[in-house]
């Protein structure tokens, strides 16, 4: 059969203006929004006008990458790909307008494991999360329901078994990473948690309650990030931020939105990751301790280093070195104790890297290193290979492969695809050094701790 050229690609990318190398740019950037890499070049652009075929899904980032070009909804339909179905509804893509809507989401998401795609398959639009971090931020605190006549009674046991699981399931991430603990926690949050909310209680339990099932609920989120799942970890975080509205924790919502800017800050959204941050630190303001903001601060500074914002990023981590200096002087909940001296400097060691300063980098994470608790193996593996990122930035090659040997040779934090990924991206780094013995037995290092792994 022979292929018909796509007059209605053409004739739309010449309203846009858009070339065939541009359209590809444009598409490339509209994916990797959502958490998905493409290899969209002008070439494929051609062969689309001249008739081939295309994945629904790409058809989708197109058609968005155009939308924004002319400032009008386009579908794949118009694009000439009738074939293209649309995509699936994005459950939890939304803030939720109501408590059940929020509770009914989580009771879906917890039954997704981190390897499984929810529904819709994309992490979510600069959109639908700015729709919810201004949402949040003009709430109001739902309240609870007074009327309730469930049979279980809520007490302060139950309070204190979800934030002793809290604690449990953080230092098993800590220690294993996100894909490790994730299976235990949506078992928990599911059985556990969730049917307590619709529970009968006094206002002071179900203030508390509301307070310990958002830790739970975003420590799902988080290992859910950690694991590598981006549209899963957005969604929970979409949800739980909803949850916070209901008894007005405004420090539990922003510290949600920084988990979110930390996110976007990972997948290399420094716009969305500054918005986010910024409004972590803007509806924190005077509802949250000082070592509440100075956490907010720093993942502001981290955004802002991303952005290659001197300035501001300096500005930043200024703002979260003065918050810090305040931190004793706060009554902190117990699910802000791991942001100490140690944690704060791992930040700003990250900063300094991305700005591509190395002096400063190396202090830093040299410091950061010293000051982290083994225990917190997936934290301190993090630090050594920004150590070891810094110091490739001053030339010292062997001290860099060195120290991430010393990051990989326990092995923890390769539990965490966060860290398997720092691990990489130095391997791509050093690979211009690739007949360099050191670094020939470091990749064979890395090999080997990944090996024994999987056997185990």
């Amino acid at each position: 059969m022979n292929k018909q050229p796509n007059h209605r690609l053409a004739a739309l990318m010449e309203e846009a203006g858009a070339s065939n190398k541009g359209l590809a740019k444009r598409t490339r950037e509209v994916a990797a929004r959502h958490g998905v890499q493409l290899g969209t070049t002008h070439v494929a652009v051609q062969r689309w006008l001249n008739g081939s075929g295309i994945q629904s899904q790409t058809a989708g980032f197109v058609a968005e990458a155009l939308s924004d070009k002319l400032r009008r909804k386009v579908t794949p339909t118009d694009l000439g790909f009738p074939g293209a179905l649309p995509s699936a509804p994005i459950v939890g893509a939304s803030y939720a307008d109501s408590l059940a809507e929020a509770l009914s989401v989580l009771d879906g998401l917890a039954r997704l494991r981190p390897e499984d795609n929810p529904p819709g398959d994309l992490t979510l639009s600069d959109g639908d999360l700015d729709q919810a971090a201004l949402t949040w931020l003009v709430s109001r605190p739902d309240g609870l329901n007074s009327d309730s006549t469930a049979p279980r009674r809520v007490g302060m046991r139950d309070i204190a078994a979800i934030r002793t699981a809290a604690g449990y399931f953080m230092k098993l991430d800590f220690q294993f990473g996100g894909g490790h603990a994730h299976k235990a926690f949506r078992h928990y949050f599911r059985e556990e948690v969730l049917p307590l909310l619709d529970g009968n209680h006094s206002p002071k339990i179900g203030n508390a309650l509301f307070e310990a099932a958002t830790e739970i609920s975003q420590l799902l989120a988080w290992t859910a990030y950690d694991s590598g799942n981006h549209a899963l970890a957005d969604r929970y975080m979409m949800s739980t931020l909803r949850l916070t509205q209901v008894v007005g924790d405004r420090m539990m919502g922003a510290r949600i939105l920084a988990n979110m800017s930390h996110q976007a800050n990972y997948l290399g959204q420094a716009p969305r990751a500054m918005r986010l941050a910024r409004a972590a630190v803007e509806g924190g303001r005077g509802h949250s301790t000082p070592r509440g903001m100075a956490l907010f601060s720093a993942h502001e500074a981290r955004a802002l280093s991303t952005a290659q914002d001197h300035k501001g990023a300096a500005r930043a981590m200024n703002e979260a070195e003065r918050f810090f200096e305040l931190a004793d002087t706060g009554s902190d909940p117990e699910w802000l104790s791991y942001m100490d001296e140690a944690e704060l400097v791992g930040e700003f060691c990250h900063c300094f890297r991305d700005l591509g300063q190395g002096r400063e980098a190396v202090r830093f994470a040299e410091r950061a290193v010293a000051l982290t608790d083994p225990k917190y193996a997936r934290t301190l593996g993090f630090c050594r290979m920004v150590l070891a990122q810094s110091q490739l930035l001053n030339g010292e090659l062997e001290a860099a492969v060195t120290t991430a040997g010393l990051a990989v040779d326990g092995g923890d934090a390769l539990q965490s695809t966060r860290f398997q990924r720092y691990v990489t991206d130095f391997q791509r780094t050093v690979s211009i050094h690739k007949d360099n013995p050191t670094v020939q037995q470091f990749n064979g290092q890395v090999r080997d701790a990944i090996a024994q792994m999987n056997d185990t």
